[in-house]
């Protein structure tokens, strides 16, 4: 997997209440892969990670905020999950914004867990095939999406998975997808 992102730049959306695995182990991949990533986020300075929603487990520094980037300063976003998260950034109109102007854009977009919940306040999971955790499936159905209970489905850019139990079919398919859509679209930024 070394060398299959190198040169490209992944934004990782993230807020407080983000679960550590979902962010940590995907961006292990990513950056064994050679990409570079950095953390976005809705305030500056560290955001709050989770185990299991419930125990502390440390902090993320963010590397920029979301609305000081665009989507043209990345090749690909990763969506996290963890509860509080996602409720976080459909709260913010700049992360909501940031969101889906991605998927529009046609670049791949990932996300795992209670991440897609993301796709909805954005208004893009309408049409789109998406899995996620069983919790949050009814509103993903109820904003139009097609949800199957699948480890990991890749629907056009879009690439979403349930649980961190599914991290490494999760990992290996977005280094899969980032390196493959970022060539079809010509290369990195």
């Amino acid at each position: 997997m070394a060398g299959e992102l190198d040169g490209r730049r992944v934004a990782i959306l993230a807020a407080d209440g983000v679960e550590r695995v979902e962010l940590e182990q995907p961006r292990r991949a990513l950056d064994d892969a050679g990409a570079r990533t950095e953390v976005v986020s809705i305030k500056s300075g560290e955001i709050a990670a989770r185990n299991n929603d419930l125990e502390d487990a440390g902090t993320f520094g963010v590397d920029r905020l979301v609305g000081d980037v665009s989507v043209g300063d990345y090749d690909a976003l990763l969506l996290p999950g963890g509860t509080v998260n996602p409720d976080k950034l459909r709260m913010e109109p700049t992360a909501v914004a940031f969101v889906r102007d991605f998927v529009q854009s046609g670049k791949p977009v990932a996300s795992i867990c209670h991440g897609p919940w993301n796709f909805v306040e954005a208004d893009v999971a309408r049409g789109r095939r998406l899995t996620s955790f069983p919790s949050i499936r009814t509103d993903l159905r109820n904003a139009g999406a097609d949800v199957v209970d699948e480890q990991v489905v890749t629907d056009g850019n879009v690439t979403t998975s349930r649980s961190p139990d599914d991290l490494p079919a999760f990992c290996a398919r977005i280094v899969a997808e980032f390196a493959g859509q970022a060539a079809r679209a010509g290369g990195g930024t």
